[in-house]
């Protein structure tokens, strides 16, 4: 349906007061129930059209259920053709301009599969080209394709990372003198430290591209003969810039192509003898599953790194294999086997000293422990609110205390952790005060995670429609996802 196509509402339906105040206010009880009864619709029509159970439009009708997600209200949006504004949204794509499909043109961009390719280094180098190859040249029909790409999961993802253990493989080929020498390889490794900082500080992927290109040029070295020491440092700077790739991708909502740069890192940091970056980048896919809900997948993950890095990772390295691994034990609700792996990475923390490890790792410190496991009490306090949301506020409030401005993504995300306690606690005004802060902080950075948090934090502000100070928090929320 575009742009062209009529929607399944009488144009004079939306012109009705009672609709548009239904509307405007998220009362879709009266809204759905204006429609049934104006416009002709059966509930099992709005359902289909909304892609909803007719049940669930049944629940919503009778009042017993509201409708608090963002990405249903959107739905409902699109399904009826209801004008964004209606709804407190931005114009949809659908308002704006048709959709055109060119049903002869075979589909571009896809990524060569990552599951087959050989644990040696010139298959990796071959790998980060044709990423990268593809990635550059990717136009918009290609990025919309890419957005509904899902992550693997389960064995076809695990099986094949079982290589990480083995020594590095590799063959000979013919191939051109390369001269690049110790100086040039640490701007390329300069140039990937500055791209993992700008991406810890604002999130998003505006560089990506920029850090595709670099990539891109690193594995056009690598396809040279290079001196043995420049070619391992080589890989190992690929490793960061195809790690830093797959942050951006996956804050832009690009999963599947995330998942596909974290397992060019890892691949890129066997060959690189890179134990400890791969580890990191074992833990990055780990985190990703876990916001996949796949929290057992991720506890496979971070075994994986902690048995391949366990006599080379230093303090700060395993205190965050054991968040990791603390995280994954609380989606799993086992509060005891949580506490357990909380206790280690405090302890492992407290031996750290500065400038003693990777730079990569300087982030993780008491500010990023006490944010992660306030976040972790939060998921536990979700189903206990009285067991655990004052200690995931305490925690959160340590790490909103100690965490330096260069962190925005983390900051915003610490400020919705917060004001989703004090919703649980059943503090509104101090509900109302964190979530001003946390619409603030999250018009700080590009983050899709953080847009993603704050829509998880939407349907605490919709029960309470009639406080308007609450309304007020309700509509600067939903102003700010809906751009």
């Amino acid at each position: 349906m575009d742009a062209t196509t009529p929607g399944p509402l009488a144009p004079d339906l939306l012109e009705r007061e009672d609709v548009r105040r239904a509307l405007a206010e998220h009362d879709f009880a009266a809204a759905f129930a204006l429609i049934k009864k104006y416009g002709g619709l059966s509930q099992n029509r709005i359902a289909s059209a909304c892609h909803l159970t007719p049940g669930k439009v049944s629940t919503i009708i009778s009042g017993r259920q509201q409708v608090t997600s963002f990405e249903v209200i959107c739905r409902i949006s699109d399904g009826l053709r209801i004008p964004g504004h209606l709804l407190g949204l931005a114009p949809r794509a659908w308002e704006t301009r048709p959709v055109q499909e060119d049903p002869s043109s075979a589909p571009d961009g896809e990524r060569p599969s990552t599951d087959e390719v050989p644990w040696r280094p010139d298959a990796t180098v071959d790998l980060a080209a044709n990423l990268t190859r593809s990635d550059l040249v990717m136009d918009r029909r290609a990025a919309t394709r890419a957005l509904a790409g899902a992550a693997i999961t389960g064995a076809t993802l695990l099986d094949p990372l079982e290589g990480w253990l083995q020594p590095a493989s590799s063959t000979a080929r013919p191939r051109r003198r390369g001269r690049l020498g110790a100086r040039e390889v640490e701007e390329l490794a300069s140039t990937a430290r500055a791209f993992r900082a700008w991406d810890h500080q604002y999130g998003g992927g505006l560089r990506r591209k920029a850090v595709l290109g670099q990539l891109s040029e690193v594995a056009a070295h690598l396809d040279e003969h290079q001196s043995p020491k420049v070619e391992q440092r080589l890989y190992q700077v690929m490793a960061q810039l195809a790690g830093a790739a797959a942050t951006m991708a996956w804050d832009t909502g690009l999963q599947r192509r995330a998942q596909n740069y974290y397992l060019l890192a890892l691949r890129a940091s066997h060959a690189g003898d890179d134990l400890v970056f791969g580890a990191n980048v074992l833990a990055g896919m780990a985190r990703q599953m876990l916001y996949r809900d796949q929290p057992q997948d991720a506890l496979e993950l971070i075994r994986l790194a902690q048995d391949g890095a366990r006599h080379v990772a230093g303090p700060r390295v395993r205190a965050m294999l054991h968040t990791r691994e603390a995280w994954a034990y609380a989606a799993m609700g086992r509060t005891t086997a949580f506490q357990r792996a909380t206790a280690q990475a405090a302890e492992s923390l407290t031996s750290a000293k500065h400038g003693e490890e990777p730079y990569w790792i300087a982030y993780f410190d008491e500010a990023e422990l006490a944010g992660t496991t306030g976040g972790r009490l939060l998921d536990l306090a979700r189903q206990s609110p009285q067991q655990h949301a004052e200690a995931a506020a305490r925690e959160i409030r340590q790490a909103l205390a100690r965490r330096g401005p260069e962190a925005s993504r983390s900051h915003a995300l610490d400020r919705i952790g917060l004001a989703q306690c004090h919703f649980l606690l059943g503090d509104l005004t101090g509900a109302v005060e964190e979530t001003h802060r946390a619409v603030d902080a999250a018009r700080a950075t590009r983050s899709s995670r953080v847009r993603a948090q704050l829509g998880e934090l939407y349907p605490y502000t919709v029960g309470n429609s009639a406080a308007r100070p609450l309304r007020e928090a309700r509509d600067r929320i939903r102003d700010l996802l809906s751009t």
